[in-house]
């Protein structure tokens, strides 16, 4: 049989949920542990509340919401994450999570018992923009990370991650890692790229997940003042930064089809117009199927920035914030994705996800999978971010009768 999501309901949850933290311009404002993430968060509960789900929070403050099974089977995970970037889009892992509650909504609205159980899930920082690294929560129940290193982790206010949930009343009591065995995860995100709609596709059937780099490089120059200071006696720090910038940028385009790279942040002082700059950090981040290009991204901008730093005479130094491999998503998930697309008559596409998501971490505990949704003009990141209520409707159908296939055993 084949589930029949309302969309009415679906247009309304989503639209509940974008208005905590909502934003002038009708983006979203909801770093994780903030005060709109609590908010968030507890209107997710009451949801998953109503639903008669058993509510637990871990000690990493990932939320997950339990149905039972009629079978003694390995658990059916659904979901995606609630945080945003700043000033970022209303559908961005949002959507997923809302699927995830759709999917519930469609098994209590039918009277359908699965024959294994199912748990919505809200990770923890997928973002990674206020607590490096990013996929933060998901890395601690994956057991990537540390939890009590990831408690001393701080924002640039220096609040500590463990305090900051504490304050906002999720850091949970349970365990921040399987306690049982899973069959399953599945998650729906949008693409944030622009193959879906350039190919005129509903949905999209991700295969896998690239790997990448990030990290950040700090140039130590000597300030001093712009006017009387000879340029033979300048040791200024944002020449070589911006050296290396300029090669982040390019670096890709030698490297492999689907390579790219950026830097999202820099921060220069003293940062006035009559002062040299004496110190300059700023980001950089490489993305690609292959790891191993991942890596020579990786050598090649330590060695822009050693050479660029002694073309100026300045000190440097580097910091790798994270590393995530490429993973493949396993054939069950796939092709229980691109079934559910089918069935319901959608145009699909196979596609590789050139963003991380909560997913990498979960390939190594169980069978993983994705569904995209349409990204109009492939802008994400940004209030502009925009997926049609069609394209969520479809998105959110193929991800419902995929768990539902995952969750239920063949007679």
């Amino acid at each position: 049989m084949r589930l029949d999501v309302d969309k009415e309901r679906l247009v309304e949850t989503m639209q509940a949920q974008a208005a905590i933290g909502a934003t002038e311009n009708g983006g979203l404002h909801r770093l994780t542990l903030s005060d709109e993430d609590r908010a968030v968060r507890d209107w997710l509960r009451d949801e998953m509340e109503d639903l008669n789900l058993d509510v637990r929070v871990d000690a990493a403050g990932n939320m997950f919401g339990r149905r039972e099974g009629t079978a003694d089977l390995p658990t059916v995970l659904v979901g995606s994450h609630m945080d945003s970037q700043p000033y970022g889009g209303i559908y961005d892992g949002q959507l997923g999570v809302v699927a995830a509650l759709e999917f519930v909504r469609c098994l209590e609205t039918e009277g359908i018992e699965t024959d294994h159980p199912v748990e919505v899930v809200n990770w923890t920082n997928e973002e990674g923009s206020r607590y490096q690294p990013a996929m933060q929560g998901s890395g601690i129940w994956a057991g990537v990370h540390d939890l009590e290193e990831e408690y001393d982790q701080t924002d640039e206010d220096g609040h500590r991650f463990e305090d900051e949930l504490e304050r906002i009343g999720y850091k949970g009591d349970v365990p921040a890692e399987p306690t049982e065995e899973y069959e399953a995860y599945l998650e729906l995100h949008i693409e944030q790229g622009p193959y879906l709609e350039e190919g005129g596709h509903d949905v999209g059937v991700v295969t896998g997940v690239v790997g990448f780099t990030w990290g950040a490089i700090t140039f130590y120059g000597e300030a001093d003042h712009t006017g009387p200071t000879p340029m033979e006696y300048r040791r200024d720090a944002l020449v070589p930064a911006a050296d290396v910038i300029t090669q982040i940028r390019r670096i890709p385009g030698t490297l492999g089809e689907r390579t790219v790279g950026s830097t999202g942040y820099i921060d220069a002082s003293p940062n006035s117009i009559n002062i040299i700059p004496g110190e300059v950090t700023f980001t950089w981040g490489f993305r690609d199927p292959s790891d191993e290009i991942v890596e020579e991204a990786y050598q090649r901008v330590l060695a822009e920035a050693e050479a660029a730093a002694e073309r100026e005479g300045v000190e440097w130094e580097h910091e790798e914030r994270m590393r995530a491999p490429s993973v493949e998503f396993a054939d069950q998930c796939v092709e229980a994705v691109a079934g559910a697309a089918d069935d319901a008559g959608y145009d699909s596409r196979y596609i590789f996800s050139g963003a991380g998501h909560d997913a990498t971490h979960m390939t190594s505990l169980m069978d993983t999978g994705m569904v995209f949704a349409v990204s109009d003009d492939g802008k994400s990141h940004n209030e502009a971010e925009h997926t049609s209520w069609d394209d969520c409707h479809a998105a959110v159908t193929t991800t419902v009768n995929a768990a539902y296939d995952l969750a239920t055993e063949e007679p």
